[in-house]
């Protein structure tokens, strides 16, 4: 697969991984969070923020391989 496409395709992924990792982690977060203390609201969107990382990592590797010969 030619490297342009590859790219256009890691695009479309990582839009809706994060677009959709951040609505579920949002309404997880007002459905079991509402009453919780701050810090434990911010412990939990502090570590959901970077944990959207872990997939985009292996998308974004995908996208940066030569394509074989």
């Amino acid at each position: 697969m030619p490297v342009r496409i590859k790219k256009l395709i890691g695009v479309v992924i990582l839009l809706a991984l994060v677009v959709v990792y951040a609505v579920f982690a949002t309404a997880f977060a007002s459905l079991y969070l509402g009453d919780a203390a701050g810090w434990v609201q911010l412990l939990y969107f502090l570590v959901t923020g970077l944990f959207w990382i872990v997939p985009a990592m292996f998308v974004i590797s995908w996208m940066q391989r030569e394509p074989k010969a």
